[in-house]
This record gives C-alpha cells, sequence and structure tokens, in this order.
C-alpha cells in the first residue's frame, strides 16, 4: 500500500508552489508545501483553521513573503510580477478588510473596474442583482454577508483567468448560499476559468471539484484528483474472529480504525482489490466496501484515528 498522493501526474498548472516555506519567528506557518493547480481545474484546498491556507494564498498574491521555496501563478513570479499577477486574478480574502468604507458600493465597483480591462458592466450589472448589492450602501456599513457578496461581484465581474476564493461562503445565509453556488456554476460554464478554492463547507462545492488537497499542521499530507479520491480512500466493515492477528494491518494507509471483538469498521487508502485481498487473508469477513462522500474523506484525512471497542 502506498501513503497517499500528494503529487498529480501531468498538464498544465495554472498555480503551483515549490517547497514553500513561512515562518514566524519560532512558529512554522507552512513547511514544504507544493500545490499543484491543474489549468482549468476547480481546485478545494482544505484544512483547520491555522493550517497555512491563507498564508498560501497571500504569498501566491504576494501580499506575504514566503521564507523559503517559490510560487507561480500564470507562469509569471508573484514576487517580481505581482501586478500582473493580480490583473489576471479575481480574489475573495477570508477577512473583509475595506479601504474604501466611506465609498458607495456602486462607487467602489466603478473604481475598481478602472483597473481592469476586462471589466464586463453589463456583467457586473447582472451579479448586483443576483447578490442583492444595495449600490448606494456606505461599504463601511455593509454585513459581513452583504461584504462577501460584493467582493465575489468585484472577483467575478472582470472574468479573470484564475479566481482565488478564500471562504466564499463564510457569512451567507442558506438562501444566498445557494445562489452564490449557482452564480458561480453559471460563471464557470460561460467562462475559462481556474479556480482554487479554500473551504470548511466542502460538501457544498463536491460537485464543482476536480481536485483537491489537504493541509494539515502546515504541511500538505495529501494532493488528489477526485476520481482518485474515490477510488482509492473507501470504507470498509467486516467481521473479524476470536484474537484477530491483523490489527497492525494498513500502518500508515489506514486513516480511521474502528476495532472491537468481532468487528472491524475502517477507512483505508489503497486499491479496493488489495485492500479486500489483504483483509480476507487476514481472517476479516467483509461486509461492506463504499467510497466516502467529500466530507467524510476530508474529515478522515484531517483526523487520522483509531479506537478499540470492547
Amino acid at each position: 500500500m502506498t501513503a497517499l498522493p500528494t503529487q498529480l501526474a501531468g498538464g498544465d498548472l495554472a498555480l503551483a508552489t515549490h517547497a514553500l516555506c513561512k515562518r514566524y519567528r519560532g512558529t512554522i506557518a507552512l513547511h514544504d508545501v507544493g500545490l499543484m493547480v491543474p489549468e482549468g481545474a476547480v481546485y478545494l484546498l482544505v484544512g483547520p483553521n491555522g493550517a497555512g491556507k491563507s498564508t498560501t494564498i497571500k504569498i501566491l498574491l504576494d501580499l506575504l513573503e514566503a521564507t523559503s521555496g517559490s510560487a507561480e501563478v500564470l507562469g509569471l513570479d508573484p514576487r517580481r510580477s505581482a501586478a500582473l499577477v493580480r490583473a489576471n486574478v479575481g480574489y475573495v480574502p477570508e477577512q473583509l478588510s475595506w479601504g474604501y468604507g466611506w465609498m458607495r458600493v456602486g462607487r467602489l465597483m466603478d473604481h475598481h473596474a478602472r483597473y481592469f480591462p476586462s471589466w464586463d458592466r453589463e456583467y457586473a450589472a447582472r451579479l448586483s442583482r443576483v447578490f442583492d448589492l444595495r449600490v448606494k450602501q456606505r461599504v463601511g456599513t455593509l454585513s459581513k454577508g452583504q461584504g462577501r457578496r460584493l467582493h465575489l461581484a468585484l472577483a467575478l465581474a472582470h472574468r479573470p483567468p484564475v479566481l482565488v476564493l478564500d471562504e466564499p461562503t463564510d457569512g451567507l445565509d442558506p438562501v444566498m448560499r445557494d445562489d452564490t453556488l449557482g452564480a458561480l456554476i453559471d460563471h464557470l460554464a460561460q467562462t475559462p476559468t481556474t479556480v482554487l478554492l479554500c473551504t470548511h463547507h466542502v460538501a457544498e462545492f463536491e460537485s464543482l471539484a476536480d481536485h483537491v488537497g489537504v493541509l494539515r499542521n502546515n504541511e500538505l499530507c495529501a494532493q488528489m484528483s477526485m476520481e482518485s479520491l474515490i477510488a482509492g480512500l473507501r470504507h470498509y466493515r467486516g467481521v473479524i474472529p476470536e484474537d484477530w492477528a491483523g490489527k497492525g494491518l494498513f500502518a500508515g494507509t489506514a486513516l480511521r480504525r474502528t476495532t472491537s471483538r468481532s468487528e472491524i469498521d475502517w477507512t483505508v487508502w489503497g486499491e479496493e482489490a488489495d485492500v479486500m485481498r489483504e483483509l480476507q487473508r487476514s481472517g476479516a469477513a467483509i461486509r461492506e466496501s463504499a467510497p466516502l462522500s467529500l466530507h467524510d474523506a476530508t474529515l478522515a484525512m484531517l483526523n487520522p484515528r483509531e479506537s478499540l471497542r470492547t
């Protein structure tokens, strides 16, 4: 059995990092991260708070300097071509920070449009309606959800080749979450775009995702296509004999193992046929083998654990 993959094979990359590290004095924020986002993909980057997701994004956009390693966006070095990189990226930050709080929403959108020759005014107006933006409201008075919707409109309206979305549905009510997902689906259908999306709400984006990366303890512990994830990470239930000798199977690839005197309930990474063969050789009678939802799969990768039940 092989460990969880951290490399993607072949194809052009729209965003990438190489041995990326970030330290704050004695604190490690990122360690040796090799992110690979294929061109045209929707890539979900998941991890707990503090794992380094926002730090990675800020380095890609030259909003933060790496301690070591490098980054690329559309083949450009963000440190050398920061303005050109940002011109080709639609960015929704995790933290809403307005430098123009005194502006009204419509004025801010007009101001933003001047920096992007590809700004689509008709599309911006449509997004304003979809997101129920109040163009005469002052930006500094917006709620978190209203601010998130404004950021999304600003990110999408110039139809950039890359979208970097950090918790894009955070603060939105269920109806607006649904409207936002619909707007993003429509955008991707009409505009060739690569999406790097950080979120805790992975289930919302399962139907869109092509690839997933998992940051844990400030390292990239897994990176793979959705097809590989569905095929390679599975849930196994089975019956075992008394004094079963297979409790140590799949060291390093069994992410979750709950074992009782007579049953196993395991989540294992590997080819299904290989896993089944090893379990059966050990004396286990497998009753179920099933793929995981994206939510359950990321939870298993983020929080591997083992428990024994009597």
